[in-house]
């Protein structure tokens, strides 16, 4: 701070002629620095030096940011009781949009022997990780199945498709149904399922829904990212490269965990960015899903 020392002077006022309250009062009011006309242009430099460290520090607090579910918007119609980790139907938060290509995480809760009739999608990858109970799927060009808890199904709605989702069980159907925006738009809608045994991926994250080359054992999806799901053990840990530049969200459908250090509870989002390596560590047994976005 050299180059500001001298750049400021104390004015001092004149107190000849005035009485004793009359010279306290100008001493309280008037004893301040003032800034020589020299060192304008330090004083403007030293502004923009202060904002840009406030900027830089503003930027590393928010690289991971936790959502607590009961912040979340959603909605209770009965038979579905909805949470919304980005504006979705009635719920809108001009803030939450999305997250990179991220653009939807709802979790849901449907009640047996309901569901969402018949309607249509276009331009989205869709990813259905069920969490407890069964969902059963039926759209236009004929597909069917029917996906447990564990397993993940993926509709590609390309140029356009009409589906329909069902609980048939007796008992509640639990699950995450997470939109990644498509890297190109149009294409042949298509549809598929696929069990992913959960000690397959014991202490480790694994690509259940992937666009890259490589993911060999992934369902495929038609965008530039991965859907990997993880199962740790208290005390455990697992790391994921994400690299600058990529969007990161994270959420324990099971337990509680920290990642880089911050605590996630279950059911907790934790959007992410610029991180290049996530550290998570379990804080009790822990099932967790992230979503890795361009």
């Amino acid at each position: 701070m050299q180059q500001f020392s001298g750049c400021f002077q104390t004015v001092r006022p004149s107190y000849a002629g005035q009485t004793r309250s009359a010279v306290s009062a100008t001493r309280s009011n008037s004893l301040r620095l003032a800034p020589p006309a020299a060192c304008k242009n330090h004083v403007q430099h030293l502004y923009v030096a202060v904002t840009k460290y406030l900027l830089n520090r503003k930027e590393e607090r928010v690289m991971i940011e936790r959502r607590p579910f009961n912040e979340l918007g959603g909605a209770d119609h009965g038979w579905l009781k909805a949470k919304h980790h980005f504006s979705f139907a009635r719920y809108y938060d001009p803030e939450r949009m999305g997250h990179g290509s991220l653009r939807v995480w709802n979790d849901d809760e449907i009640a047996p022997n309901t569901g969402f009739p018949t309607h249509p999608h276009a331009e989205m990858e869709i990813i259905t990780y069920v969490r407890q109970g069964a969902i059963t799927h039926e759209d236009s060009l004929g597909h069917k199945g029917r996906t447990e808890a564990g397993d993940v199904q993926v509709m590609s709605a390309g140029s356009g498709i009409r589906h329909a989702e069902y609980n048939r069980e007796d008992v509640p159907t639990t699950l995450f149904q997470i939109w990644i925006e498509p890297q190109e738009g149009g294409g042949e809608p298509s549809f598929g399922a696929k069990p992913f045994p959960k000690a397959d991926r014991s202490g480790r994250f694994v690509p259940l829904a992937s666009g890259f080359a490589g993911d060999d054992e992934a369902l495929p999806i038609r965008a530039e990212a991965r859907v990997l799901g993880a199962t740790l053990q208290a005390g455990d840990t697992a790391e994921y490269e994400l690299g600058r530049g990529r969007h990161g969200y994270l959420v324990p459908a099971v337990g509680s965990i920290e990642v880089n250090g911050l605590r996630i509870g279950t059911r907790d989002g934790a959007a992410i960015r610029d991180e290049t390596v996530l550290k998570v560590k379990a804080l009790e047994d822990s099932e967790i899903v992230l979503v890795d976005a361009v």
